[in-house]
């Protein structure tokens, strides 16, 4: 009833007209951007996230949540008709619907991605709901200890999952917490790598190392190395689904919604994995097999896309009571968080309640205004993939521009802003993953404070990580979290071996 109560609150916080708009602003960027190939929502969060200065934090949250799971509506729209997927999730999606749509059948491909998205969101914010109070009233009886442990935990999976080598995840880590480092020390006072520059004592701002990172190094990197490819485009049919296709695709979105909702909750992060387990069970289970890879089957289409939102919508989970973000965009998220001085973990549920309802009873909202603009408007969004490219990323650069140096009107800010997008730029062109840079950066300091308590709780001794049982067995997860790759890989190659 606790939680019924305080859904009920955070409808009545949502539904207030302005917060109402601002779902409504951020689902169309969402959409818009999920549609534009090459723009994740995660470049369109960092981009926005000087709003953080003038806004609400409740509305703010509101709108990144918009643009958070509009952008996943939205990249089935190009996976579907142009076979490029806008994020790493749709990837899947277009096996299928792009086959369809070669067929004439791309506008059930959109319907049932659009139904599939609302159903496994829907379902998934139901999950969100009931489990995250549960997950932060249990979260609040951890000690320092426990907390630097589950800090230890996030920055490995992040750098594990988030990228094709960990070694390169691990890489891109230490330079996040060797940005986290810059600046005073919380104890001490002690001015750290500021190398004499009055500019650097606060440390680096969270806002301008995403929007280097992710912002400009996406324009830079398109400028510099996307080739002039020419796009085809599907026709776009009529969007909707026959009796037949409705009775094909309820089961998927169901099934898909259960594989994908637990990847989201773990911090394991990544929507891929739950949309290609979902793609494997629906080819497996269905009855029309000889579809798959030819003519396009729809469960092949319903299935990866309700995962990938399941996944998406849970993801808030592990963020609103561990402060352990899973994915690019909860990396950018946990830094629009802080930008308020809000730190998200199990006291977020008591000291900003008002705040976590608002941003859960608004994915009710959203998810409704999303299949409300992705149905009937489909065709409208279609007409977005005819801007030019170079006007498009010239935007981008000046939006981001003009954002950094809203903040501070310091120039020195602009030389560290394109210094940080050429650091992305050289990270992309050698395939380093940019979120745990983001991650690194801001849970870095919070890490560093948890493990100086622990030790203060230990009288200097290490052994303090061993002798409780939550940090011993939280230890044991990450030795094996990174060791079990590697064993699983040295017993194939011994088995290889003659």
């Amino acid at each position: 009833m606790d939680t019924w109560n305080a859904l009920l609150q955070g409808f009545a916080v949502a539904a207030t007209p302005i917060n109402l708009l601002w779902a409504l602003l951020g689902c169309t960027i969402g959409t818009a951007v999920g549609v534009l190939p090459g723009i994740g929502p995660a470049t369109a969060v960092a981009m926005l996230l000087p709003i953080t200065l003038k806004v609400d934090p409740t509305a703010s949250m509101i709108f990144f949540a918009g643009i958070y799971y509009g952008a996943m509506y939205g990249g089935s729209t190009t996976s579907i008709l142009l076979n490029t997927p806008g994020e790493a999730g749709s990837m899947v999606t277009a096996m299928e619907g792009n086959k369809m749509a070669k067929h004439g059948r791309a506008g059930a491909a959109l319907a049932t991605a659009a139904i599939g998205s609302f159903v496994a969101g829907t379902i998934a914010t139901v999950g969100v709901t009931l489990l995250a109070p549960w997950v932060a009233e249990n979260a609040v009886k951890l000690g320092p200890p426990e907390y630097f442990l589950l800090m230890v935990l996030a920055f490995c999976t992040v750098s594990a999952v988030l990228g094709k080598s960990t070694l390169r995840g691990l890489t891109a880590l230490f330079v996040g917490l060797a940005m986290g480092l810059v600046g005073l020390d919380q104890i001490s006072g002690q001015a750290r790598y500021t190398f004499d520059t009055p500019e650097l004592l606060d440390g680096l701002e969270v806002v301008l190392v995403a929007v280097g990172l992710f912002a400009v190094a996406e324009a830079l990197y398109a400028v510099l190395y996307e080739g002039r490819s020419a796009e085809t485009q599907n026709r776009m049919s009529k969007v909707h689904m026959t009796a037949s296709e409705w009775k094909r695709s309820w089961p998927a979105w169901l099934r898909a919604t259960f594989i994908g909702f637990p990847f989201g909750t773990v911090p394991a992060g990544g929507s891929e994995i739950p949309t290609f387990l979902s793609y494997a069970t629906e080819k497996k289970l269905s009855k029309h097999k000889e579809e798959f890879g030819t003519t396009g089957a729809i469960e092949g289409v319903a299935g990866p896309e309700a995962a990938n939102n399941a996944a998406i919508t849970a993801t808030l989970i592990p963020l609103l009571t561990l402060g352990i973000p899973t994915s690019n965009t909860t990396a950018i998220l946990l830094g629009a968080f802080q930008n308020y001085g809000i730190n998200p973990g199990p006291q977020l549920f008591d000291s900003n309640a008002a705040l976590v309802w608002a941003l859960i009873a608004s994915l009710y909202i959203g998810n409704v205004m999303l299949l409300v603009l992705n149905l009937p408007m489909v065709g409208l969004w279609v007409k977005l993939l005819k801007i030019p490219k170079p006007p498009l990323y010239a935007g981008i650069l000046i939006f981001a521009t003009v954002g950094v140096y809203g903040m501070r009107q310091s120039a020195f800010d602009l030389v560290l802003l394109y210094g940080i997008g050429l650091l992305g730029v050289v990270m992309r062109r050698f395939d380093f993953p940019t979120a745990p840079v983001v991650v690194g950066m801001i849970l870095g300091p919070l890490a560093e404070a948890q493990m100086r308590n622990a030790l203060s709780i230990g009288e200097g001794k290490w052994s303090v990580f061993l002798e409780r049982p939550m940090s011993l067995a939280l230890i044991i997860v990450i030795v094996l979290l990174l060791g079990l790759p590697r064993l699983l890989r040295l017993r194939r190659k011994l088995r290889r071996a003659p």
